[in-house]
């Protein structure tokens, strides 16, 4: 399915989602690059809330330009495929070798703003991240690794001890509560 028509069918959980969606719908429209970074004003992101088995921990990472405990997930670059960008990028935050989708629809979605930044010794603007985010499973007794040039630590929590783990207030209110929350509406 495109990602169009996965916006098209997808069903906001709240009013940020509803506005971020009429957005993301607006720009994909235009047929601007957001696949890639060449647009420096928005990009495409694909992010995931990993948690386990039992659905009781979140894995989280420590990222390195944010300085806290935050999700995982990165830039599409060129992935027309959300879910399996996501997928790449946990596995490489993370160094999960096996994680899996729990389902394949997109579990939450949001517009993210970026400050500006260096990288790799050159400054980034500030900008959009468009981002979508899957809901992934993972066996908490894997082996993880960190990725030194993206975040310093990797570590599962409890599910409210991820929200708390964030130093980004905004991003604990508005984001991974509400990932916690539509979690607990699909408890099995």
């Amino acid at each position: 399915m495109t990602l169009m028509k996965a916006l098209e069918a997808y069903r906001p959980w709240n009013e940020q989602e509803a506005r971020d969606r009429a957005v993301l719908l607006d720009l994909l429209r235009t047929g601007r690059d957001l696949w890639t970074r060449q647009d420096p004003t928005a990009h495409l992101t694909a992010s995931a809330w990993v948690v386990n088995s039992g659905w009781s921990r979140v894995l989280m990472a420590y990222h390195n330009l944010y300085g806290s405990w935050s999700w995982l997930g990165g830039h599409a670059d060129g992935e027309r495929d959300l879910l399996s960008a996501a997928l790449r990028e946990v596995r490489e935050e993370s160094g999960l070798a096996a994680v899996q989708p729990v389902r394949r629809d997109l579990f939450s979605l949001e517009i993210l703003t970026v400050e500006g930044h260096e990288k790799g010794g050159r400054y980034v603007p500030s900008h959009l991240h468009l981002n979508v985010t899957y809901l992934l499973e993972a066996d908490d007794r894997q082996p993880l690794r960190v990725k030194p040039d993206e975040n310093r630590a990797v570590a599962w929590f409890g599910r409210e001890e991820a929200v708390a783990a964030s130093s980004e207030p905004w991003f604990q209110a508005r984001i991974y509560r509400k990932l916690n929350d539509k979690l607990s509406a699909l408890e099995r």
